[in-house]
């Protein structure tokens, strides 16, 4: 079976290709993002869909032959993400990022925080989708009076295609708008402008809609099915084999230890982020504020492409010669939430360099990582490592021996896509076995001298994190 899937994250949409034996090919499309104030992100709600469609051309061009034997098509999208459209898929105002921080004043529209989280799985803070949805009812009227859909990225494509607004319960259960178990009504007047909630695995066959660009932009063949997929999370989950013991991390845009739980609903914890499973279950997330994006912001203020200073990290000692980094570009995430908290380097001097930066940064996030573990994995044997970051050699050395734990990389790092395939799978009774579609290729072992420098480290760090927390405390 050939399956097509497309990927759309933060800074890029991926398309791949997949046979029996696995993946055929990948193409990616970068998209760009706003920052048009402090602690805002956008994006042109067109350039999610061109960036399809760019990314599938590519793969048309490179793979004609199996491109066009193509029989059903797989998603796994960023989360939390959304933009208002009117009624013939127009979008209407800017694509509002995860990373957006504009709803602090909005939170107080959901209550008691605790009561919220325990009831929908969000941590309500500023960032919190429902908090930028009401932000939009507050601020852009008559926007929000306009607007007939607020949708994700994966569901405008799949409205373009199908003719059908839909989505599946992975997304909306990061919207803070619907509860853990599936019940509307946390804000229904808000809810009402978003998609109907359909099973993860839903099938709509693919046809000719009402559309503004027909499904011939992606020159699939006649006949072929779409299959919702999945949030990104939940699709990495599936896509590396992670368990209770063996959580995931991914480092892209940001960084996830991502922790799938069985359930029921009364057994889940009482801390970090909690959503629904793409096929079963729930995943307990922890999710940092910026990793790769830290890095592609050094690459703007260096000049310098991002495997330099991957190579200079490297080339740096470990501890970066005394520089410390709270890489916190959209507020500090997991497992802080701290919203107000924001990006610091400490221990400078003259003779620091984008090497210290950039290796201050990679530390930092493997400490945020072992943090993170404390609260939602305090008993896992190993980690899987999954994302763009787990190609790169020092990024594993550091996160192992920060740790303490091995790591197991599999072929594939675009864990994500790999998600959606086994998705179609379970979708169209054609179920695939993740040992042959993507097997271990390595495990990382912790260097005991490495990790035991970083355990001191830490302590500074921790420092570091607690005065910069203080200076914005509530």
């Amino acid at each position: 079976m050939t399956v097509l899937t497309l990927d759309l994250g933060t800074s890029a949409t991926k398309a791949a290709l997949w046979d029996d034996a696995g993946l055929v090919a990948i193409t990616r499309r970068e998209i760009a993002t706003a920052h048009p104030q402090p602690g805002r992100a956008e994006q042109d709600p067109e350039d999610w869909w061109l960036s399809v469609v760019d990314a599938c051309a590519e793969l048309r061009r490179t793979e004609p032959r199996r491109y066009a034997q193509v029989e059903a098509v797989g998603f796994s999208a960023a989360r939390e993400t959304f933009a208002p459209f009117d009624a013939d898929l127009r979008a209407i105002g800017p694509g509002i990022l995860w990373s957006d921080q504009r709803g602090a004043a909005a939170v107080l529209h959901f209550g008691d925080p605790d009561e919220f989280r325990a009831r929908t799985g969000v941590v309500l803070n500023a960032a919190c989708c429902a908090a930028k949805i009401a932000w939009v009812s507050d601020h852009k009227p008559e926007t929000f009076e306009a607007a007939r859909w607020l949708l994700a990225p994966r569901d405008l494509v799949v409205a373009r295609l199908t003719g059908e607004v839909l989505t599946d319960e992975t997304l909306a259960s990061r919207t803070g708008l619907y509860g853990l178990d599936g019940e509307i009504g946390v804000a229904e007047t808000i809810a009402a402008k978003l998609p109907v909630v359909t099973p993860a695995a839903t099938l709509v066959p693919f046809r000719h809609g009402k559309t503004i660009y027909g499904p011939d932009d992606l020159g699939l063949p006649a006949g072929v099915v779409v299959v919702l997929g999945g949030g990104d999370r939940a699709c990495e989950v599936l896509g590396t084999g992670a368990g209770n013991h063996v959580p995931m991390v991914s480092w892209g845009t940001t960084t996830n230890v991502s922790v799938p739980h069985p359930g029921p609903r009364a057994e889940l914890p009482a801390i970090a982020t909690v959503s629904l499973g793409a096929l079963e279950g729930f995943v307990v997330e922890a999710g940092l504020s910026a990793s790769g994006a830290a890095l592609e912001w050094l690459e703007r203020i260096t000049g310098r492409p991002a495997e330099v200073l991957l190579t200079e990290a490297a080339a740096s000692p470990p501890g970066a010669n005394g520089v410390l980094a709270l890489p916190w570009l959209h507020g500090a995430r997991a497992p802080w939430w701290q919203p107000d908290a924001h990006a610091a380097f400490a221990g400078l001097t003259g003779a620091s360099g984008p090497g210290e930066l950039a290796r201050a940064v990679i530390e930092s996030v493997a400490y945020d990582v072992a943090r993170c573990l404390e609260l939602v994995a305090p008993d896992a044997t190993e980690l899987v490592v999954a994302g763009g970051g787990a190609k790169n050699q020092l990024w594993r050395d550091v996160l192992a021996a920060t740790t303490g734990r091995p790591l197991v990389r599999r072929a594939v790092d675009d864990a994500a896509s790999v998600g959606a395939r086994v998705i179609v799978g379970a979708a169209t009774g054609v179920p695939v076995d993740l040992a042959v579609l993507n097997p271990v290729v390595a495990r990382d072992l912790p260097d005991p001298d490495l990790a035991e420098r970083y355990q001191a480290a830490r302590q500074d760090s921790d420092a570091l994190a607690r005065a910069v927390l203080d200076l914005t405390a509530p």
